[in-house]
């Protein structure tokens, strides 16, 4: 996949993918389906709302990722993404785990970020904010 391709995804796209029905359950499928990104934090979240929200088991989280792992690039958390984070986060007012996102996206090269948590049409640099279910 190219650069300019390449798109990661927020937590809440992952825990749509793993809806049983609805618009956003089937928006998402289709998005991971074509691949893209994300980090290790995401898989952290997408484990730990799966299990405290949605009282899943640990059986059909670990399912869940394993098939995340197969489908996506993971990326790690770096002393880079953390510092890129923290600047993002005062220069643009983002909650920290926001931003921990968006600078994942961003030194992994991707061009698109999926989230429902961030204005959806923000240009950051390169990087474009986008609602998929908007």
């Amino acid at each position: 996949m190219t650069t300019r391709n390449r798109s990661f995804f927020d937590t809440n796209v992952l825990l749509y993918a793993v809806a049983t029905s609805g618009a956003k359950a089937d928006i998402s499928e289709e998005l991971i389906a074509l691949g893209g990104v994300v980090s290790i934090q995401v898989l952290n979240e997408f484990a730990a709302v799966s299990r405290r929200k949605h009282n899943a088991s640990w059986q059909n989280v670990k399912a869940s990722l394993e098939s995340f792992r197969a489908t996506l690039d993971i990326v790690p958390l770096t002393l880079e993404t953390h510092q890129t984070g923290v600047a993002l986060a005062e220069r643009y007012n983002f909650a920290i785990y926001d931003a921990m996102i968006v600078a994942a996206a961003k030194l992994a090269g991707c061009r698109t970020l999926y989230t429902e948590d961030l204005h959806n049409g923000q240009i950051l640099d390169q990087l474009k904010i986008e609602n998929p279910f908007v």
